[in-house]
């Protein structure tokens, strides 16, 4: 049984490209595979192993995408809006002929997000590092997106603690605060509009780390759905 399971998982993250002669290989591989210490055979550490070197490059690629230039703001399904209890300011200045203004929050605030993004490496490769040989068979018996929901389950929190204050000096730095201190400030003044200041600290931030998320899912989906690439000693030795 724990054969056909390291099989299983094998040709899982190999995709549906494999040709008959690397199926027959990795057949051979997992049958001899009856110590850790034979050197032709493929072990579950070794399939663990590989597992976690794909998502760690899958990882490498996904925040090195957002973060940097217009990693967010020109990707429509994470860029970062006005909040939905904003929506009424935004309206409400375009029709008196702001956009500017918004157009130049909403660049801002996005501006930042790719600024911060790249702390989250760190964090990632550390609780991928974590994976336990129960918690690789799970995420590759799982659905297409169970390594990033493990990640997000594991790392929430930590990616909050460090990245608001990181957000902090990066809606500084690239003027994000001014320009919403800006809109809300011209909203609120308005006659007859009841004052809207969200926190916007803290809504980058969650959009942010929702917008890594998003990406992450998108590498670990290549990760299970295409041939992996082999760029390492380790993914050729267990993918070759």
């Amino acid at each position: 049984m724990r054969k056909i399971i390291i099989l299983s998982v094998v040709l899982m993250l190999i995709g549906t490209t494999a040709t008959a002669q690397v199926f027959k290989k990795l057949k051979k591989a997992v049958e001899s595979s009856v110590t850790e210490t034979n050197k032709t055979g493929l072990t579950e550490e070794e399939v663990a192993r590989g597992l976690k070197e794909a998502l760690s490059i899958g990882i490498e690629k996904g925040v090195n995408r957002v973060s940097k230039v217009d990693g967010y703001f020109k990707d429509p399904e994470i860029k970062i809006l006005l909040p939905g209890e904003a929506k009424k300011v935004e309206e409400k200045l375009r029709m008196l002929g702001q956009d500017k203004l918004v157009d130049d929050a909403i660049e801002s605030m996005n501006r930042a997000a790719e600024d911060a993004a790249n702390g989250a490496k760190d964090i990632f490769l550390a609780a991928i590092k974590e994976l336990t040989l129960k918690d690789v068979m799970n995420i590759l018996r799982g659905e297409n997106n169970a390594a990033t929901k493990y990640l997000e389950q594991h790392t929430r929190a930590q990616l909050i603690e460090k990245f608001k204050p990181v957000i902090k000096v990066s809606l500084d730095k690239v003027g994000a605060t001014k320009h919403w201190n800006t809109v809300f400030t011209t909203y609120n003044k308005l006659p007859f509009v009841k004052p809207v200041n969200p926190d916007l600290e803290d809504y980058v931030t969650q959009k942010a780390i929702d917008g890594l998320f998003v990406q992450i899912a998108k590498e670990e989906y290549e990760i299970r759905k295409n041939p992996v690439a082999r760029v390492t000693d380790l993914l050729r030795k267990v993918f070759g």
